[in-house]
């Protein structure tokens, strides 16, 4: 009966031609077991031409309830082992007791196979066009906790809740577009009126932006109504004590917990009606009155030099972090509950808008702010070309780190294919400053206007990329389908060089060079001591483009200048007019930000250590910037303060990149190092090599594979205790490796082949882990390798070894790789047989098989046991066997093995037990960085 007014208002306004979405419903919340009981009815409206035999519905908060949910697998891809790990009680789930029509007859559901978080509702009868459907659901939401997403209950029993609720899913262009929950933030609902009762224990409070229609305590309960008109996102906390504060605005109310750096409030209300009125100047008034934005919304879509920062830290002006925090979140907010568009598959549009007019924003209030703040000024800092950056500059240097690695992605891509680093920065950078692009390009503000009429028309309307393309294009006095065809829809980098200039007296004839198929202008200027003469933008280079300009006396020629454009490579963009050199050098200290205005040349102290060199530092002479580069190369000698000589280490590398390719890099070059191998002994190793990499395609897929070509080439002192077989020799190698990393499902494999002049092998290993849904990991590892040939070799050099390498081709990071005792010869890197404890035969002259395993006891202990064969010539195979702890606290980074049981017997019972013990540790920084960067790329 409640709900009889609510209907007949509705069809009322069906009526009337006006068709409306709405849900209402009553949700009582136990907060012993963070469990909400839901009862909803939902009226939903066919706003199509077509008549829907079913309708989906969003069920998010099912995310939750599985290992093997969309979500999970996302958290898995990205390493994220918490939600893996994660106690039964603390994840989430929806338990839905019935869903019936409004004349509660029952209806068929079901969950799709593969989106256990969205519901089909199977229609007796066709829904037509125009018609509307009520739905009642009877149904249980279990509230995760809040370490998964920031969203849930955290550990002081506040709830933060979020796609809590089911919503209608939208139904366009012939089909629904639903999809399930990756923690993106980007739920695609229908827009529709809500009207909320909440009984909650009376010690919360609630926030959210909807209107508080009443508050009042009944049988120890508080109840609360709330209402909503043209919602899309209903957020909504609960607290115990009121974490928020309520600042107005001319217009509007803010309701927000955003860090405040301690501001007064009469500050905190300026800054944010200066951001509201920003807003409607720039786009237009705000539909709602009323905005809710949070820390967790800001921490979910950080700026992230902020963000970084420890809080006792504050490099910037008062008020300036909590300005641009508060702008970045609240214009995101507005936007995405005004600009009704796909956000999983055109988010590109409401990025553009969002960082352009980020980008404005500080222009128009803090011109002169710098991207290090006021650290620009320390003395040392200031001397790197990084102090020089605006803040602005950002945002294309965060962009071009992903297309100088090879890993952009159109803008177009859906936001689920995205890697990591792409979703969260690299993308949505890449479409702010692409429109400031367009906007340079077009000049006279023609962008602004076109973007303030597309929000004008389409606000709380459903809309979709192509309108705003078609907004851009009529506003446009120049063509500008090259940002849509090129820019948008594929990865395609920008490019372009000065090939050559023929100087007449009174003129300039410039050959422009486009180095990558595309269609994008560029712009270019006359300098004349660093102060621009002209500017000139040149369109339609295919390959090459001659255009004649007038002198004007300008000293030299510069393409993108000011660097607008994000251009792929701007250190070939200048050409000298009168000067001698088109860039002159610029030699720094310590590793930079690229100044394409320069010739760069770094230089750094670096160090080393092994037992024999002890301490090794040196100068390190390098091309290298903070951007990768497809050439590059560095001198590092050093003095060893240990063996009191010079050793270090020089390569030089070029690399080709292949877009969209799985043959995606060539990189080829020559390297040397020399160490010590043995106290006053040392060695030289010099290796030519070519070097393929594959990938899949699709980027957020993990799978790699690299062919290795190289000759290692080894000198080595002749050790006066020992004879050295073969103190000097040369190794051809080819080495295939695929790896395919995962926190659920690892596998990796390796072929390797080695000729030398008096041996050749061949050998092969696999690896497998595998995590279950029980927590258990079971780890697997099988290697093989046998020689081809062999002349009568007296050591055991270039042998098998069945627990620590000899390492011939100094590959790997031993700290002391000759000791046979002590606590270097206790550092073992699993390669080769890969067994722990130190049986006899070490080593294998003819071949060597062995299975390595290991499973976990509880967190970071495991269990592990290794078998194996040893065939040495003229002898029999040998079965040999070990078995241990290992305490895992890093995979392959940092671990320690500790033998029990083997052919010797009890170890643990055994003298000297302490020598028994092996472990790995890894301090290079190249090899820990990959181990943070992994959830990234």
């Amino acid at each position: 009966m409640r709900f009889y007014l609510f209907y007949l208002l509705f069809f009322v306004a069906i009526g009337w031609g006006f068709a409306q979405n709405s849900i209402s419903l009553k949700a009582h919340l136990n907060d012993s077991t963070h469990i909400l009981t839901i009862q909803q009815e939902l009226v939903y409206t066919n706003s199509s031409k077509d008549s829907l035999s079913h309708i989906y519905l969003n069920d998010w908060a099912n995310a939750f309830s599985a290992k093997n949910t969309p979500l999970a697998k996302r958290f898995a891809e990205e390493f994220a082992r918490r939600f893996r790990f994660a106690k039964a009680e603390e994840r989430g789930a929806t338990f839905i007791n019935n869903i019936t029509d409004a004349q509660n007859d029952s209806l068929k559901w079901e969950r799709p196979e593969q989106a256990q978080d969205l519901v089909k509702i199977n229609l007796d009868k066709a829904l037509l066009p125009g018609q509307s459907i009520a739905v009642k659901l009877d149904y249980h939401v279990k509230i995760p906790i809040d370490k998964f997403t920031r969203y849930g209950v955290d550990s002081d029993n506040n709830y933060k809740l979020r796609y809590w609720y089911f919503t209608t899913g939208v139904y366009k262009d012939g089909k629904w577009q639903v999809y399930s929950h990756k923690n993106l933030g980007d739920q695609y609902n229908a827009l529709h009126d809500v009207e909320i009762e909440l009984s909650i224990p009376p010690k919360y409070y609630v926030a959210s932006a909807l209107k508080l229609n009443g508050v009042n305590t009944i049988n120890g309960q508080k109840k609360v109504k709330l209402s909503g008109i043209d919602q899309l996102d209903s957020k909504l906390y609960l607290t115990k004590s009121f974490i928020f504060e309520s600042l107005a605005t001319k217009d509007y109310e803010v309701v927000t917990n955003v860090d405040d750096d301690e501001l007064q409030p009469e500050i905190k209300s300026i800054l944010l009606d200066r951001i509201l009125k920003f807003y409607e100047q720039k786009l237009g008034a705000y539909p709602h009155k009323k905005i809710f934005v949070t820390r967790d919304d800001y921490l979910n879509s950080p700026i992230y030099g902020l963000n970084q920062l420890p809080g006792f830290i504050r490099p910037f002006p008062d008020g300036f972090q909590y300005d641009i925090k508060q702008f970045k979140t609240i214009t995101n907010y507005m936007l995405e509950n005004s600009i009704h568009i796909n956000p999983r598959k055109e988010q590109w549009v409401h990025d553009a808008i969002l960082v352009s007019l980020m980008i404005d924003y500080v222009n128009e209030y803090y011109p002169h702010m710098k991207l290090l703040g006021n650290l620009s000024d320390i003395i040392g800092v200031r001397w790197f070309h990084a102090a020089d950056l605006e803040f602005n500059d950002q945002y294309q240097f965060l962009y071009m780190n992903m297309a100088r690695m090879n890993l952009d992605q159109a803008l177009s891509s859906a936001q689920d294919s995205l890697v990591k680093f792409n979703k969260n920065i690299a993308n949505s950078y890449k479409a702010g400053i692409g429109l400031k692009y367009v906007e340079d390009f077009l000049g006279n503000e023609k962008v602004t206007k076109a973007v303030k009429d597309f929000y004008l028309q389409h606000n709380m309307q459903p809309t979709s990329s192509e309108d705003f393309q078609q907004i851009l294009e009529n506003y446009a006095t120049k063509d500008i389908s090259w940002f849509f065809k090129d820019y948008v829809n594929t990865n395609k980098k920008i490019d372009f060089s000065i090939e050559k200039l023929y100087k007449t007296q009174d003129s300039l004839r410039v050959t422009i060079r486009n180095k990558r198929k595309s269609n994008f202008p560029v712009s270019l200027y006359g300098l004349k001591n660093g102060e621009i003469v002209f500017k000139k933008w040149i369109e339609n280079i295919d390959k090459t483009k001659t255009v004649e300009i007038a002198r004007q006396d300008v000293d030299r020629l510069a393409l993108n200048y000011e660097q607008k454009i994000p251009e792929f490579n701007q250190r070939d963009n200048y050409k000298a007019v009168t000067k001698l050199f088109n860039k002159p050098l610029q030699i720094r200290l310590l590793q930079d930000i690229e100044d394409p205005r320069y010739s760069q040349l770094f230089f750094m102290p670096e160090f080393n250590y092994n037992l024999y060199d002890g301490i090794s530092i040196g100068p390190k002479l390098y091309n290298k910037t903070v951007l990768s580069k497809n050439f590059n190369f560095n001198i590092s000698p050093k003095y060893g303060f240990n063996s009191e000589t010079i050793v270090g280490s020089a390569s030089i590398t070029n690399r080709h990149q292949f877009a969209n390719k799985e043959l995606y890099a060539i990189t080829y070059g020559i390297g040397g190092t020399r160490y010590s191998y043995g106290y006053n002994l040392f060695y030289q190793k010099y290796t030519p090599f070519i070097n393929f990499s594959f990938r899949n395609k699709y980027l957020r897929d993990n799978e790699r594979q690299n062919l290795l070509i190289r000759n290692v080439n080894v000198r080595r002192d002749m050790d006066p205790s020992r004879d050295l077989e073969e103190p000097n020799y040369n190794v051809f190698n080819i080495n295939y490796r695929y790896s395919k990393p995962h926190l659920v499902d690892y596998y990796s494999a390796s072929f390797d082949f080695q000729l030398a002049e008096k041996f050749s092998k061949i050998s092969m290993s696999l690896e497998y882990r595998k995590l279950f849904k029980n927590n258990r990991q079971i780890n697997l590892r099988f290697f093989t390798g046998t020689f081809l040939y062999s002349d009568a070799m007296e050591t055991n050099y270039f042998s098998f070894a069945l627990d620590r390498p000899t390492d011939y081709l100094f590959d790997y990071n031993y700290y002391g790789r000759s000791q046979g005792s002590g606590l270097f010869s206790q550092q073992i890197i699993v390669a080769e047989g890969g067994f722990k404890s130190q049986l006899q035969p070490e080593y294998a002259n003819q071949w060597l098989t062995t299975l390595n395993a290991s499973t976990n006891l509880y967190k970071w202990f495991f269990i592990y046991g290794d078998v194996g064969l040893v065939k040495n010539q003229h002898q029999n195979a040998k079965f040999l066997y070990d078995s241990g702890v290992r305490l895992s606290l890093v995979d392959d980074y940092f671990e320690i093995f500790f033998p029990v049981y083997s052919n010797l017997g009890w170890e643990v019972a055994q003298e000297n037990y302490d020598q028994k013990i092996r472990f790995i540790v890894s301090l290079d920084i190249n090899t820990l960085i990959k181990l943070f960067t992994r959830r990234w790329y």
